[in-house]
Parts: structure tokens; C-alpha cells; sequence
């Protein structure tokens, strides 16, 4: 399971490191890699902004997205990804405070894996990040690489 990165699209510096601290409390010690905006996200992933990160061979395990990102969008960053035959079927999981109906469908009906709302509680949100990490690192089987 170490071996296994995870990829987290967040801009508010306390909910990454919130995150941060709820995957180290549940003891999910994989290397965390973070983007602050959908375009950063993008260059990582596909390399869109010139960067030779796009192009490394391993992916991530998981992506955890937030919705509301600067540049570009969380739909947006999920509707790319999902148009890329290289990230196709990349595990997606939003985590996000939007509870809005609108977001869930978009997101669904984009092809996200997962939609979650944060908790506000801190003990609830290390327990569902926690959760998501044993799940999508440990338990998931990703298909093979196309």
C-alpha cells in the first residue's frame, strides 16, 4: 500500500492540511502529492502545462478533488480526465462541501468514483478520509494500464 500515491486537488491550505493530518491519524503513510488548482492538477496528471510530470509512468492511485478550485474547475478537471484515454479510469473521488444536487449529478454523470461531503467535525472528517484512503489504497483493484 506505501507505494501508492495519492493525488490531492485542494486550494484551501487548511483542508489540505487537514487531510493531511486525517491520513496520517488513520496511519495511510503514502506519499501525498498536492495541487492547488485544476490546471496544476492537469499538468500533473496529462502534462498540459508543458510539465514532464504528465508524462510519468506511474499514476496515482486515487484523486481526491475539490469542486471549488481557481483556474479550473473540479467538473472540469474530472470532465478532462475522464476524455483522456491515459486517465480514463483513474479512481476520482470528490471531496467537497457542496451538498448541492446540481454538483452531485454533474459529477456522477461525468463519471466520478466517489462523491463525498466534509464532514465538519473534525473526528467525522479523519474517520471519512480514513475510510476513503483504506478503501481506494488497500481494498480497490484499478484496471490494468490501457
Amino acid at each position: 500500500m506505501k507505494n501508492k500515491t495519492i493525488l490531492l486537488i485542494e486550494d484551501d491550505s487548511d483542508d489540505e492540511e487537514l487531510t493531511l493530518r486525517a491520513l496520517r491519524q488513520n496511519r495511510i503513510a503514502n506519499r501525498v502529492a498536492v495541487a492547488r488548482d485544476g490546471a496544476e492538477a492537469l499538468d500533473y496528471l496529462l502534462g498540459t502545462g508543458g510539465s514532464a510530470k504528465g508524462r510519468a509512468e506511474e499514476m496515482p492511485a486515487v484523486v481526491i478533488l475539490d469542486l471549488k478550485l481557481p483556474r479550473i474547475d473540479g467538473l472540469e478537471v474530472l470532465r478532462r480526465l475522464r476524455a483522456n484515454s491515459r486517465t480514463k479510469f483513474l479512481p476520482v473521488v470528490i471531496l467537497t462541501s457542496s451538498r448541492e444536487e446540481q454538483d452531485i449529478l454533474k459529477s456522477y454523470r461525468l463519471g466520478v468514483n466517489s462523491y463525498i461531503c466534509k464532514p465538519v467535525d473534525f473526528e467525522k472528517f479523519s474517520a471519512a478520509v480514513g475510510q476513503l484512503g483504506l478503501y481506494w489504497l488497500l481494498l480497490n483493484e484499478l484496471p490494468p494500464s490501457a
